[in-house]
């Protein structure tokens, strides 16, 4: 290991470290075990040597926007014993990469992604466990379904056989103070709840994916089961 390598390997360390000192802290301050809140390290567009450093720091849950980019550091970090996530938004035409790679997809928001998974995952035996991804702040540039529609969608694809809806997802509108996201954190546990009161639905709704490097701490205080954190652990990207 080069000089620069130790340096990555250190400081990468360092900073995984003290996310999960924060993740404990913050556990601790609402009154919940640190157990129910995983770290998904978001290592898009980090080199495979910097991602193997989290790996070797730590890191247990690894979280990818790009299935090309993720087909290659699965591959190269096959010996290692992480779980991959995928996050980012999910073409329809990449879903037989999709269920091959990943343990959880957080981003689904259609039947028509959901049937895709589906039938690719009965394809090669797998149940596919999967999030479905709200629009909170029903912004036109983000992914995800509408609030109101979240039930629908989950009753739609009930029947696939080969996908399991294990919760819900969310990227909140983007705001420079942790108490601005909050609402919409509170929303997504709000809504959340509702769908596991349903009978038709069940309370297997477990996880909440939200949180991410500039307002984890919010969204743990608020319920979040899954926080998504880059920067906080891997420094500023290119």
């Amino acid at each position: 290991m080069t000089n620069r390598d130790e340096m990555i390997h250190t400081a990468i360390s360092a900073r995984l470290q003290r996310v999960r000192e924060r993740i404990t802290e913050t556990c601790i301050h609402c009154g919940r075990a640190p157990g129910t809140v995983r770290l998904v390290a978001v290592s898009k567009t980090m080199p495979i040597d910097v991602v193997r450093s989290a790996i070797q720091s730590g890191a247990e849950i690894l979280g990818e926007n790009y299935i090309q980019e993720a087909r290659e550091k699965c591959r190269e970090l096959s010996d290692t014993p992480v779980s991959w996530h995928f996050i980012g938004h999910l073409q329809t035409n990449k879903a037989k990469y999709a269920v091959k790679l990943f343990d959880l997809i957080h981003t689904v928001d259609s039947v028509h992604l959901a049937a895709e998974l589906d039938r690719e995952a009965r394809k090669i035996g797998k149940i596919q466990q999967i999030l479905i991804q709200v629009n909170v702040g029903n912004e036109l540039s983000k992914s995800g379904v509408a609030p109101e529609l979240a039930r629908r969608l989950i009753c739609d694809i009930a029947d696939y056989a080969n996908i399991s809806v294990q919760g819900l997802m969310a990227i909140p509108p983007f705001f420079d103070a942790p108490e601005k996201v909050r609402p919409y954190f509170r929303q997504l546990r709000k809504l959340r709840d509702s769908l596991q009161d349903a009978k038709s639905l069940g309370p297997h709704l477990a996880e909440l994916s939200m949180g991410m490097t500039g307002d984890f701490e919010a969204a743990i205080e608020e319920g979040a089961t899954l926080v998504r954190i880059g920067t906080a652990i891997f420094g500023e990207r290119p």
